[in-house]
């Protein structure tokens, strides 16, 4: 369960915790199977725990309507479930050993598990959302769409020409954003919200989303596993490209050439080690947490035509919370 200390009204608090308990509830549900294997595989990470983050936008978005509409707990549970999915098959793709603190489900057991247990949870998924109906099915397609493509953008790389960082940037509003977005906008719509309120809690999502991605990404430089429950440097040892490597390898500094020289290749574990020193006192880092404080301004920015209340301000704590946290 996520730690929601930094929201200040005691009575939103407490209700945010139990209507999460009961996406917890159903999440541990939806992932059973009649075969025990795959219950085991399945439940592997929704047991490891994790932030919620898009269940808890679900939740908070639902606040401007009605709450505790059963829909909008499926909604919860879906957005929620369609994340895990991609992580097993982000895993596979990063060789990941490590995810939320445990082994992961490539390293525990090997890749094809790995793969097939989260296309069962992308079925478990579209299963509960077929429940809440076509516009939903259709929202989450486009979605899902948009979060292959951004997984091929980051594959691909940019082509000739293009700016890195704002490939980059484009990446991250597809990968990230976009099922965040989604959460928002499945909170408002299924709580009851006008139409106006439901876009602007869509726009809202997509802005954090990035800024929450490109804090995650921070957090793979300056956090130790405890802290976040990844092996610090797995973006670097991979050569996944994260905005402040990018923008270290764009300024072109002749102090920077070792570091240079590091980013730009797959890394042993004793290089991962000292790109991580260069890169934690680098000025990159700084900048680019500057740049996550841009998108969630933006994010707050989208908030002052909601009703001033517990819900809004929670919204705004968000765009604090996520630019601040260390794991």
């Amino acid at each position: 369960m996520p730690n929601l200390a930094f929201l200040t009204d005691p009575r939103l608090r407490d209700g945010l915790q139990g209507r999460l308990g009961r996406v917890e509830t159903r999440l541990t549900e939806a992932v059973k199977s009649d075969y025990p294997f795959v219950t085991e595989t399945s439940a592997h990470l929704v047991e490891a725990g994790g932030k919620r983050f898009r269940p808890l936008m679900t939740l908070l978005c639902a606040a401007f309507g009605d709450p505790d509409r059963e829909a909008v707990y499926d909604a919860a549970t879906v957005v929620e479930l369609t994340h895990l999915a991609t992580l097993y098959h982000d895993d596979v793709m990063d060789e990941a050993p490590l995810r939320r603190g445990r082994a992961s489900a490539n390293s525990r057991w090997d890749n094809s598990v790995a793969i097939l247990t989260g296309d069962f949870l992308f079925s478990r998924a579209s299963d509960i959302l077929a429940d809440l109906g076509p516009e939903a099915v259709r929202i989450q397609a486009r979605t899902f769409e948009r979060l292959v493509t951004g997984q091929i953008r980051e594959t691909v790389g940019p082509p000739d020409g293009e700016d890195a960082v704002a490939h980059h940037l484009v990446v991250l509003a597809d990968k990230t954003g976009s099922l965040i977005a989604t959460s928002a906008q499945f909170g408002a719509m299924f709580a009851g919200c006008d139409e106006a309120t439901i876009d602007t809690l869509t726009r809202y999502g997509e802005r954090i989303g990035v800024a929450f991605q490109l804090a995650d990404d921070l957090v793979d430089v300056t956090s130790d596993a405890t802290d976040s429950g990844k092996t610090p440097g797995t973006d670097l040892k991979e050569g996944v490209p994260t905005l402040a490597a990018l923008m270290v390898l764009r300024e072109q500094r002749p102090q920077d050439a070792r570091l240079r020289d590091l980013l730009g290749r797959s890394l042993s574990d004793a290089e991962v080690a000292e790109a991580l020193e260069l890169l934690r006192d680098h000025v990159a880092v700084a900048e680019a947490r500057s740049v996550a404080r841009q998108w969630a301004d933006d994010a707050r920015d989208c908030l002052t035509t909601l009703p001033a209340g517990p819900a809004r301000d929670a919204l705004a704590a968000v765009c604090d919370y996520v630019v601040n946290r260390t794991g």
